[in-house]
């Protein structure tokens, strides 16, 4: 089964073609392509409250592409979803429409509950625990929020959405209310139920274990994401492109990312996280393949 899934973030707008091989006892997900295009919609939702025109055009041009790559990519079936940046603009449901008519795409402007019950649909935490009743915190760090899910037994025991994210953070209209709202929810979530692990997802966590030089499939340590966050401060934003090579849409939110995710998890007195590379665009493709799969029983 081949599926496709469109992710409009407040940082970026990003395709995925993806390949579901049912043919063993559980189905495995294979990634074919995945292209990222740099429109930061966040810039323009979270300080004047719409998009841009121009911010439009780039948008609505970037999915008429993406329609032409599924077109000859052939999925049985497709979702586009939007997050953060497009629920606040106030112009949203005139984007979405044009998107509609231009490019014959129907995108969601989800909630952020809705958004972080997709990226559950991951289950990520069976894929790193295979069935261990351990507690584990998810978190993942978007230009305009942060989700936050804490598993317990394999199963969801709670779940929220803070307007907490990178591009907020840059542009200084994330509150210290802001920050304290999200450190009484962690500490309560797991003041009785203490997470082994965190589960880190997102652009800038990917980054941040890559510049770690840690192994793939070994954990990222808080001392590792506190060290690079002090490390990448002694670098200009120019340097963090030049010398790092990092993206320029990437070399400014990757200090603010990384307190976020250390944050969190010294809140949370969690000192280890799994980063398996999985996102909202991966949850898509698993609801998705859910949703097909069910119609054929």
């Amino acid at each position: 089964m081949k599926f496709a899934a469109i992710d409009v973030g407040s940082n970026a707008v990003r395709l995925l073609l993806s390949k579901v091989d049912t043919e063993g006892i559980e189905p495995i997900y294979e990634k074919i392509s995945q292209i990222r295009m740099p429109i930061r919609l966040g810039d323009d939702a979270f300080v004047h409250g719409h998009i841009s025109d121009e911010k439009v055009r780039q948008l609505v041009k970037t999915m008429i592409a993406f329609k032409h790559l599924m077109d000859a990519y052939e999925p049985i079936d497709f979702m586009a979803c939007a997050t953060s940046a497009m629920r606040e603009a106030e112009n949203s449901e005139k984007i979405v429409r044009k998107i509609k008519e231009e490019s014959g795409i129907d995108l969601k402007v989800i909630s952020g509950r809705r958004e972080a019950k997709i990226i559950y649909s991951n289950r990520i935490e069976k894929i790193i625990a295979n069935g261990d009743p351990s507690s584990y915190l998810h978190v993942d760090v978007g230009g305009g929020s942060t989700e936050l899910i804490l598993f317990k037994g394999g199963k969801v025991f709670a779940y929220r959405s803070f307007n907490i994210g990178t591009i907020r953070m840059l542009e200084g209209i994330v509150t210290k209310h802001d920050w304290n709202e999200m450190k009484r929810w962690v500490k309560s979530v797991t003041r009785d139920h203490m997470p082994d692990y965190a589960i880190g997802s997102g652009g800038n966590i990917n980054k941040l274990f890559r510049m770690s030089g840690r192994k793939d499939g070994t954990l990222l340590m808080d001392k590792d994401i506190k060290d690079l966050n002090k490390y990448l401060k002694g670098f200009t934003l120019e340097q963090r492109i030049t010398k790092l090579g990092l993206r320029p849409d990437r070399a400014d939110v990757i200090i603010p990312a990384s307190k976020i995710y250390f944050s969190v998890m010294k809140w949370g007195h969690i000192d280890q996280m799994h980063v398996p590379r999985l996102g909202l665009a991966d949850g898509i493709i698993h609801v998705l393949y859910k949703k097909h799969k069910e119609s054929y029983i």
